[in-house]
């Protein structure tokens, strides 16, 4: 028997339980969010199964994801016929009115060109009336979810975004949050009055309601007569901290039809929401209401409640990185040491983008393009009180032996992740709340006396 060969690779590194996940896992949740568009992964059958397994396991919903169905030919010659096949079938079942193609690493590797394959077989159905075909790069090997789901929604304003008549809606483009997230969103919007266009909108795509009998969860969503406005509103809204120009919708309706654009973080802390409203205000010319000073001024006491049992306790943080990034200023408002700050995307800007938001004058860890190996080691030399991120962190919690609050994607190992709210006044009071009673949760379980007064 041959011995087996030495890495002779220096710096060689593998990635084990990654802190991410596929950057076509992120454009079919976008397309998801479009009403009457069908995700169609082009690729193998397997990256497919993947994405629609994770999406179930998380949000407990049916999705439905179209595929190429790649054989071992199709490595070798192509997939020209194969993505043929596939639309025509798509087309035929589904009638939908756009078409999500996203590209697999496979796809890539043997340089696919997707976009003539796409003309081609429009120029070949001249006389048929066909979907929107709009077609987004999404190599896993150069981007994670993340960059998928920026990269689907661009490819959609780029397509149909058009200048028609000027209105007073604004372009609401938000990361991957919840639909619950999204609901509360669409609330505040009917407070201040103003008509949004979000996209996308998956709130009711990946939580919706019991069936008398099968219907296809395409047909939920941001309508495309909606998008194709997008090039005459009066302002556009991106909630993120570090997007680049290449990715940001917000900023290609600005070059392309000079419409206004703001930048914002992810609202998940008083003073990021405050920003918010503020704008919203500036926009609307409408006070904010009642409603919402009432719930920030709950929000504050609440603060004052529980300080005793947050004040310099340290946290583990890891996701998506303007998740993580608003997450370490809301941990800084309320007095939790953001300690050790991983994500598995990778951004120049990251680590200054939580320096600047954090308002606590302490030493703090920050991993990118990093895994839980990597986050283990880094968290046992910070000595964490808590873990705030996603379920695929349960094995670092029972290795560690502190509390797990579970936010972001994926959660599979609870349910109702499609209703964990998150941000805003009332998501900062559910996430609060969660915290401070994971800490004393652990300190009663962990008291030689078992307090029963805390």
């Amino acid at each position: 028997m041959k011995p087996h060969a030495k890495n002779t690779i220096e710096n060689y590194r593998s990635t084990k339980n990654p802190c991410r996940l596929c950057t076509p896992f992120g454009a079919c949740m976008a397309f998801n969010g479009i009403a009457g568009c069908a995700p169609f992964i082009h690729g193998s059958q397997g990256c497919s199964t993947y994405i629609r397994r994770y999406l179930i396991g998380h949000f407990r919903e049916p999705v439905d994801i179209a595929c190429s169905n790649f054989s071992e030919s199709n490595t070798i010659f192509g997939g020209l016929d194969n993505l043929t096949v596939g639309l025509d079938n798509v087309i035929s079942q589904y009638n939908p009115k756009m078409i999500g193609i996203c590209t697999t690493c496979l796809a890539e590797t043997i340089g696919d060109d997707v976009s003539m394959f796409i003309n081609e077989y429009k120029n070949n159905r001249t006389e048929q009336s066909l979907p929107e075909l709009i077609h987004t790069s999404t190599a896993s090997y150069c981007g994670s979810y993340t960059d998928g789901f920026r990269k689907a929604v661009r490819s959609t304003i780029e397509t149909l975004a058009a200048k028609t008549n000027s209105h007073k809606g604004i372009n609401i483009f938000p990361p991957i949050i919840s639909p619950e997230d999204l609901r509360y969103l669409k609330e505040i919007f009917e407070d201040f009055e103003i008509d949004a266009m979000i996209l996308p909108d998956y709130s009711d795509s990946f939580d919706g309601q019991v069936w008398e009998k099968y219907e296809s969860n395409i047909d939920h969503g941001t309508s495309i007569d909606k998008i194709r406005n997008a090039g005459s509103a009066k302002a556009s809204i991106e909630f993120s901290s570090i997007m680049n120009d290449e990715q940001s919708s917000g900023k290609y309706l600005f070059n392309k039809f000079n419409v206004p654009t703001y930048n914002i973080p992810l609202p998940l802390s008083i003073t990021q929401t405050d920003r918010f409203f503020n704008l919203l205000a500036e926009l609307s010319g409408k006070e904010i209401s009642a409603k919402h000073t009432s719930e920030r001024g709950r929000l504050i006491d609440s603060y004052i409640d529980g300080h005793k049992y947050l004040f310099g306790k340290k946290a583990v943080i890891y996701g998506e990185q303007d998740l993580v990034i608003s997450l370490a200023a809301f941990l800084s408002e309320i007095g939790i040491i953001p300690a050790l700050c991983a994500t598995g995307d990778k951004s120049d800007r990251f680590e200054e983008a939580i320096k600047s938001h954090i308002q606590l004058n302490e030493e703090i860890t920050v991993l990118e393009d990093t895994d839980f190996v990597d986050i283990e080691e880094a968290a046992r030399l910070v000595n964490p009180d808590i873990i705030i991120g996603n379920s695929n962190g349960y094995k670092l919690k029972r290795a560690l032996n502190i509390p797990l609050v579970r936010v972001g994607l994926p959660i599979h190992d609870r349910i109702g992740a499609a209703r964990i709210l998150h941000i805003g006044y009332r998501g900062a009071q559910q996430l609060y709340d969660r915290i401070v009673n994971a800490l004393i949760e652990i300190d009663q379980d962990y008291s030689p006396v078992g307090y029963t007064h805390i």
